[in-house]
């Protein structure tokens, strides 16, 4: 698909990655090839019209992994509603074969898993770097006690 660059918008600039999980409803095996694709082509499409930019898709039998850029603007909880309810409409008018396994007109589960992904670095590294801004070296060595922690 695509890699992950620097959103510039008129008062912020942004690389945002989120890491989705999201199984089908019941978590029925309803991801063929011809489902997979389906999925794909409407997310190409998605990333046409709004900031979300899919920079992976990968199918299980039962559920999708999304690996998605978008800006701040979108909260992690609207970017996948609209990912959910687009592709399940299309995959829905495309695979009527689909509606059949799945009772009640949903196609995917109402939950998720969301995880943000980091380019620059792991947790405790940014942790370090936002924590050092600032402070020179010796006043840390001798106030290290009184420095504040979040966690």
């Amino acid at each position: 698909m695509e890699q992950s660059y620097y959103i510039h918008k008129s008062h912020n600039v942004s690389v945002i990655l989120y890491h989705y999980v999201c199984p089908a409803k019941y978590r029925r095996i309803v991801f063929s090839k011809e489902v997979d694709l389906t999925i794909k082509e409407v997310c190409i499409e998605i990333s046409k019209r709004y900031d979300v930019n899919f920079l992976e898709i990968g199918t299980d039998k039962d559920h999708v992994h999304f690996l998605i850029q978008s800006v701040p603007v979108l909260s992690p909880s609207r970017i996948i509603q609209m990912v959910k309810s687009i592709t399940a409409r299309e995959v829905f008018r495309k695979h009527p074969e689909v509606k059949k396994k799945l009772w009640g007109g949903e196609f995917w589960s109402d939950g998720f898993f969301v995880n943000t992904v980091s380019k620059f670095g792991d947790e405790s590294s940014i942790s370090k770097y936002v924590r050092d801004q600032g402070i020179e070296k010796e006043y840390t060595i001798l106030h290290k006690e009184k420095q504040l922690r979040l966690f």
